[in-house]
């Protein structure tokens, strides 16, 4: 249809102003359970450490009258430690892009490190459940710190794929065959963890594991299938949040942020994040017109008696 003559439309004028909302939207995740459900300590040197014992095995104890006493040698602790590694985010803003004016922010420094601080997190989330690596500690002046993740802790309360196997003490586990997430794998590891004295609190498994045990034929006797039909709220329930096991309940956690092939078992008063230097933000000198600034946190995963934790490892 052709507009009326003499129409002066938006095409033709000058000086409109533009519309943009004064807000950002990111929906990435930040959440980080593992960080979240454990503990915080401090640390005061590069390797942490932390002591471990154990009581003697139960055993038959009958002895007869008058029995001649004799002192049983006492069995030291064990002395173990992890060493702390340094993560950091940067990031550099111009003089020119801090003055302007900005849509849904009003400093862009300021924006910026809200970011970075986000990404820090998620990096060290990583860093625990996320990647299987050894600890490394310092053997010359270029040498790269780093952490024992999960991976190279838990070792007595697991199944394995063939092939898979691990010493703990912070070295890397050998990743096995992978094969599929089942609720008698995880049962088996369930029972061994209580055998070893552990109180399992939470499974913390990948969102495509968590679809997986949601599908599991034991669940859905409990009462929890998936695609379970609600019908006074017209609902479909498809998955579940807490396992009851024969040793207790355990909340269901899904973490975007740690491998798939691991389901883990955790008792969160048995590990901690320690903390050499906690988060802080250090201004750093710069050449350029322009502000640098950086976040540091310098920090290791401290797993207490890793018999307190389990996990099913090697799944497809």
């Amino acid at each position: 249809m052709a507009q009326p003559a003499g129409v002066f439309v938006t095409f033709s004028a000058k000086g409109l102003r533009e519309d943009l909302e004064n807000v950002i939207y990111d929906i990435s995740p930040t959440d980080t359970p593992f960080m979240s459900m454990g503990g915080r300590e401090d640390a005061v040197a590069v390797n942490h450490e932390w002591q471990t014992d154990a009581l003697a095995a139960a055993a038959n104890n009958h002895h007869e009258e008058g029995v001649t006493l004799t002192a049983a040698e006492p069995t030291p602790t064990t002395r173990i430690g992890n060493i702390c590694q340094i993560s950091l985010k940067t990031t550099l803003v111009s003089g020119t892009l801090d003055a302007v004016s900005k849509a849904g922010r009003k400093e862009e420094l300021a924006y910026q490190m809200s970011k970075r601080a986000k990404e820090l997190k998620r990096d060290m989330e990583r860093a625990y459940v996320g990647v299987n690596q050894s600890k490394t500690a310092m053997a010359a002046d270029t040498t790269v710190r780093k952490l024992g993740s999960l991976t190279s802790w838990v070792s007595t309360n697991v199944s394995a794929g063939t092939g898979g196997s691990g010493a703990g003490n912070g070295v890397a586990r050998t990743d096995g065959t992978a094969r599929t997430f089942t609720e008698t794998l995880l049962k088996a590891s369930i029972l061994t963890a209580f055998d070893n004295g552990a109180d399992i609190k939470y499974l913390m498994m990948s969102p495509s594991q968590k679809q997986t045990f949601s599908s599991f034929v034991g669940v859905g006797a409990a009462g929890g299938s998936s695609n379970r039909i609600e019908a006074n709220d017209q609902r479909i329930i498809g998955g579940m949040d807490v396992y009851v096991s024969d040793f207790g309940e355990m909340a269901v956690v899904p973490n975007r942020f740690q491998r798939s092939r691991d389901v883990w078992m955790l008792d969160p008063e048995y590990y901690a994040i320690a903390y050499l230097r906690p988060f802080m933000q250090r201004e750093v000198a710069s050449t350029s017109d322009g502000e640098q600034r950086a976040i540091i946190a310098e920090h290791t995963l401290v797993v207490k008696n890793e018999k307190a934790l389990g996990a099913v490892y090697d799944l497809s």
